[in-house]
């Protein structure tokens, strides 16, 4: 009977959005995420790995292990997590020429949030001495992709712990929950979440968030590309992330099978 009057409301909510012209140009509810997918153990050599597909936004993402810490870890009992990111030439809709020699700015910045993010969540003193790179190949990019990266990424560094502890190689888990991330915008004057590449290009505000299971804030990414804009609107966009973070997270959950 609940499931019924789920669906019941869901269309209702629909048909009043098709009727003020408020729907998206994806035919999406302004708090409903694209359709996802997570397919773990992508890469058979990698010790961790998943495809993770977020409407036309598709990330390759596997967990490599290393038994050894940088080299200014040395000595501290602790291990360590980092991510490298890259898109592929036609990831998109015009030809990118491959980042050969150094990253670009861009790249750094991504890479970068994307172990911020993982780390966050782990506790580094139960993997001593052991080092996981997370590497994150956009095949197909329609917005969205660093946050699909840190979802599907932490998929692929918890199939990676878990073989760790198989092997014996830890002794305990040392991730403390689940962390995801989701962007949202103001675009055309409403509050949406789970941007694409077409509403991102054309939005007054852009955010992405960072959140763990329990609601905890890692990061929060955000400008405004026209006017500022109020502190309410920046609530309803967290309230939009939580929402779709929330989603995510039960995939992710299926995905590991738990």
């Amino acid at each position: 009977m609940l499931a019924e009057f789920a669906v019941l409301a869901y269309v209702a909510r629909r048909l009043f959005f098709i009727r003020e012209k408020k729907m998206r140009h994806s035919n999406r509810l302004k708090d409903e995420i694209r359709e996802i997918e997570i397919i773990p153990n992508f890469n058979p050599y990698a010790e961790g790995s998943c495809l993770i597909k977020c409407g036309g936004t598709h990330v390759v993402c596997t967990a490599s292990v290393e038994e050894k810490v940088p080299a200014w870890l040395k000595g501290q009992n602790k291990g360590w997590i980092t991510a490298e990111y890259a898109m592929l030439p036609r990831a998109t809709q015009v030809r990118v020429p491959r980042e050969s020699k150094k990253p670009s700015g861009r790249t750094q910045e991504i890479q970068r949030l994307i172990g911020r993010s993982l780390r966050a969540v782990v506790d580094l003193e139960k993997m001593k001495d052991i080092s996981i790179c997370i590497d994150c190949d956009v095949i197909q990019a329609d917005g969205g992709t660093r946050t699909a990266s840190i979802t599907g990424g932490f998929v692929a560094l918890y199939l990676c712990i878990r073989k760790l502890l198989l092997e014996k190689k830890l002794k305990t888990n040392p991730i403390r929950e689940y962390v995801a991330a989701i962007s949202c915008a103001i675009h055309e004057g409403e509050k949406i979440v789970d941007v694409d590449y077409e509403e991102d290009s054309h939005a007054q505000a852009d955010m992405n968030f960072v959140l763990t299971e329990s609601g905890k804030i890692v990061e929060i990414q955000g400008t405004a590309e026209g006017n500022p804009f109020e502190e309410d609107a920046f609530k309803e966009l967290l309230r939009l992330a939580r929402g779709g973070i929330a989603k995510l997270i039960e995939e992710q959950r299926k995905a590991l099978g738990m």
